[in-house]
């Protein structure tokens, strides 16, 4: 029922990040969305029941699903370390291609030592836990698993650090997913090595957390990263209002600008409407400026003007502040939209 429900959840996030991502140049996360899918979608019982046996019935769609799995949250790290500027030495090489290639084949390796009968099961650890070499398997997979994420866990918490309003949703959302995470591999770590060392009751105590945490992690995860273009939207449908505000604010002043200047606005009187809004609104202030500054015209203007104008600029070169700091901005609609 829980694999159902991560794999379900898993496809959500590939559909919404197909939609709302398909324009982005960098598509890791959609790539790690679609891998970590696959793997869960492995995983639930009626389909590894169908599948192993067309692949001889000894639990190689396990690994298959594992190494799908660590292939798919090291493009989720590349993404999420991609997506800010921060990247030093140690998280790049955590995210690397090379650590992930030696976790690939160090779970190959050991899975190869474990001995899994010729049955097919849909509980291979807790069937085959107890040998070392399946123990060793599963603690080199949740390992590399728990770097990753603490490495997602890292950035994201920065990333809400350096952010402000709705931009710390999705770092926030990311960051408790990336938390319970981690708790959940160490979680299966230490089950790994009780049940290894035959310390059932410690084992079975700690299984109890198991799914409570698979859920929370990719509740979590799969809410930040589907968040993210969501508010990237919003912010671009707040600002380009900002940007027609300022605009329809800074019209009386243009117009008196152009007219004691005549400039490219008179030479081409559509101009306007084949620009963008931000470039529209870059050329009245660049024409208002060389008004002001012309010697070869009067051109004076009040200090509400000049306040409006250096805001106006402000929010033009991407500051946040400028937002915070306007003046009521009246509710101008596009024009000519």
């Amino acid at each position: 029922m829980i694999q159902t429900l991560v794999a379900t959840l898993m496809w959500a996030l590939v559909a919404s990040l197909l939609i709302f991502r398909r324009k982005r140049t960098d598509r890791s996360i959609t790539y790690a969305a679609l891998t970590i899918a696959i793997a869960m979608t492995l995983n639930v019982d009626d389909i590894y029941t169908v599948v192993d046996p067309l692949l001889g019935g000894t639990n190689i769609a396990t690994l298959i699903a594992d190494a799908l799995l660590m292939t798919g949250l090291f493009f989720l790290g590349r993404g999420v370390m991609k997506s800010g500027e921060y990247r030093p030495r140690l998280v790049r090489a955590t995210v690397s291609a090379p650590v992930l290639l030696v976790a690939l084949l160090a779970i190959t390796a050991s899975f190869l030592f474990i001995d899994r009968g010729t049955t097919t099961t849909t509980r291979f650890m807790n069937d085959l836990g107890a040998q070392p070499a399946a123990a060793v398997y599963s603690i080199i997979n949740f390992s590399y698993g728990a770097l990753v994420i603490a490495t997602m866990l890292v950035l994201a918490a920065r990333q809400y650090r350096h952010s402000a309003g709705i931009q710390r949703l999705p770092a926030a959302l990311l960051s408790l997913g990336s938390a319970f995470g981690v708790t959940l591999c160490l979680a299966v770590i230490v089950m790994d090595i009780a049940h290894a060392a035959d310390h059932l009751d410690l084992m079975h105590a700690i299984q109890a957390a198991y799914d409570p945490l698979s859920v929370l992690t990719f509740v979590f995860l799969c809410a930040g990263f589907a968040v993210q273009p969501a508010v990237r939207r919003a912010q671009h449908r707040s600002r380009r209002r900002h940007t027609i505000s300022f605009t329809a604010q800074l019209e009386p002043l243009w117009l008196r600008a152009t007219h004691a200047r005549p400039g490219l606005s008179q030479a081409d009187p559509l101009a306007a409407n084949r620009e963008d809004p931000e470039g529209h609104l870059h050329r009245v202030i660049v024409e208002i400026r060389d008004a002001m500054i012309d010697p070869r015209i009067t051109f004076a203007i009040s200090t509400d003007d000049r306040d409006l104008l250096e805001r106006a600029e402000t929010h033009l070169v991407g500051s946040d502040s400028a937002l915070a700091e306007t003046l009521h901005v009246p509710n101008v609609e596009e024009r000519g939209a």
